[in-house]
């Protein structure tokens, strides 16, 4: 019986996406056995925040070490995380079904309109702080690092130290942690925070030249998610943007013919922010439309200068 060795990051949450893929391929294909291989990345054993300590391949550089030493088949990746330039000796040879991409508030009080003033909040993410600003100007806002679980206790925890947490919506799911703290969890929607680029999508990587791994990857593969995510990078790329840039991109179909697509680019303090949507007949469209319209808005300067506080 073939065996798959996939790599994946070694949080609870990554072990636990990568099983799920792990069943799918087991489900796909009955004749092939999985493996899975832990792996230690950069940005697990840094501390501080990520905007400071991030650059390219700060969760991936290890685990496409793996795949090209052959150590692995494929690796797991919350596609979020995978750098818009990956290398060419390397292929997003699938990408299953799109999870809930919402971001979602996790606190006591309520909703984000009934924070009390001045509440803390935590996220270690450039994007979701500017529009969390630009909403509630009277936030204060500090970044926040740990699995998904430590950061929600911080928040709703017996010993919670801040007023409420922002976390992805697919991490919650996925991770088994949506049901047990559901009464805290208020999602978010996609028109009032626009979510990252790839956000509640997974990306498995291989190497190009294994035709054999694509072809098993393949079955499950999500046409609409693939397109989606196509068209999110190749903004990303355009624009120079890395994963912890202030920036927000979305595009998803929105009927039979139509696809849909959101923006957001802004300064660290919710200023000067750009909020932008479109509609087209195809996901690569409606990337190129948001991606010329960013540049026209001024985006690349935004980003340029770091997208810092005025």
């Amino acid at each position: 019986m073939q065996t798959i060795r996939i790599a994946t990051r070694g949080s609870r949450l990554a072990l636990a996406q990568t099983g799920q893929v792990a069943e799918m391929l087991r489900q796909a294909h009955p004749e092939i056995s999985t493996e899975l291989v832990a792996i230690s990345t950069c940005g697990d054993r840094l501390g501080g925040p990520l905007a400071e300590v991030g650059g390219k391949g700060l969760f991936t550089r290890e685990l496409e070490d793996a795949l090209r030493s052959g150590s692995v088949d494929v690796a797991v990746h919350s596609a979020k995380d995978l750098p818009a330039a990956m290398d060419g000796d390397f292929t997003i040879a699938s990408v299953p079904v799109r999870q809930d991409a919402r971001d979602a508030l996790a606190c006591r009080a309520g909703r984000l309109d009934e924070l009390p003033p001045g509440a803390t909040v935590g996220t270690g993410s450039p994007r979701r702080r500017a529009q969390l600003l630009a909403l509630r100007a009277d936030l204060h806002v500090v970044p926040i690092r740990g699995n998904v679980e430590t950061r929600l206790k911080r928040a709703v925890g017996e010993a919670a130290d801040m007023d409420a947490v922002v976390l992805a919506m697919a991490g919650l799911n996925r991770g088994g942690l949506a049901r047990p703290y559901g009464q805290y969890i208020h999602p978010l929607e996609i028109e009032q925070v626009v979510p990252a680029a790839g956000q509640g999508l997974l990306a498995l990587q291989s190497l190009a030249e294994r035709a054999d791994i694509a072809q098993q990857l393949a079955a499950i593969d999500h046409a609409d998610s693939r397109l989606a995510l196509h068209a999110e990078r190749a903004v990303l790329r355009g624009l120079g943007a890395g994963c912890q840039s202030c920036l927000a991109i979305h595009v998803r179909r929105c009927g039979n013919d139509e696809w849909g697509g959101l923006a957001m680019v802004a300064r660290l303090d919710g200023s000067d922010m750009v909020n932008l949507s479109c509609r087209s007949d195809c996901a690569d469209a409606v990337g190129r439309d948001l991606l010329a319209e960013l540049v026209k808005r001024g985006a690349v300067k935004l980003l340029a200068d770091g997208s810092a506080e005025k």
